[in-house]
């Protein structure tokens, strides 16, 4: 495990968000993302989103992918844009919701070949509702004050992902969080690639499955 140490670290808890965030591979690169002020709303950075697609490869072509949380939608229209076939963004919050097809509909200008769906529900509710296996990569990014919100998901991400072509579990945590909390849900699954910068901790799961 590779710890990075990231020196334009992220800004804390009270700095105001970024207005825009940029897409940065694929189909989609260099389109601005727009991001509207919501509590608990926080864009995954450049610099993370970044190391994350280094680690998964900058082809996804063929991954099925949920974005629990979806907020900014920034991890699934990058991995849209990356040629994943299937993403599926789900987000409760009818502002957040109603930015996400926004943005969408902004990037259907330069379509991509995957299917993209956009959905208003709940994440834990989506999640459970899934057949074991069905997903190759799972974004789980919830507001850092609920860490209840993390612990169900990350549960249940564990049954439904299979990584065996590729993909994975991608985890965002705060910093305050011991990652053998977040391993110890995550029976037959390790930690195969982590990161911290700034209040985040981030890590990519692989299965241990044969």
């Amino acid at each position: 495990m590779k710890k990075f140490s990231n020196k334009p670290a992220l800004t804390g808890p009270s700095s105001d968000p970024p207005k825009r965030v940029r897409i940065i591979g694929g189909t989609w690169r260099s389109r601005l993302i727009s991001v509207i002020d919501l509590p608990g709303l926080r864009p995954t950075t450049d610099r993370i989103r970044e190391t994350l697609f280094n680690w998964l490869g900058q082809d996804l072509t063929g991954l099925r992918c949920f974005d629990l949380f979806a907020g900014t939608g920034v991890l699934g229209f990058e991995a849209a844009s990356r040629g994943a076939q299937a993403v599926v963004l789900l987000e409760k919050d009818k502002k957040a919701y109603a930015n996400l097809l926004a943005n969408f509909k902004l990037l259907q200008s330069s379509p991509v070949l995957g299917f993209v769906e956009i959905l208003h529900q709940d994440s834990l509710e989506f999640l459970s509702s899934q057949p074991n296996l069905s997903s190759n990569l799972i974004f789980i990014d919830p507001p850092f004050q609920e860490a209840h919100l993390l612990d169900k998901a990350v549960i249940q991400a564990g049954r439904v992902c299979d990584d065996a072509f590729g993909g994975g579990i991608y985890i965002e945590f705060p910093v305050s969080r011991n990652l053998g909390e977040i391993e110890a849900l995550l029976p037959g699954w390790y930690c195969g690639k982590y990161l911290e910068a700034g209040q985040v901790k981030a890590c990519l799961f692989r299965s241990r499955r044969d």
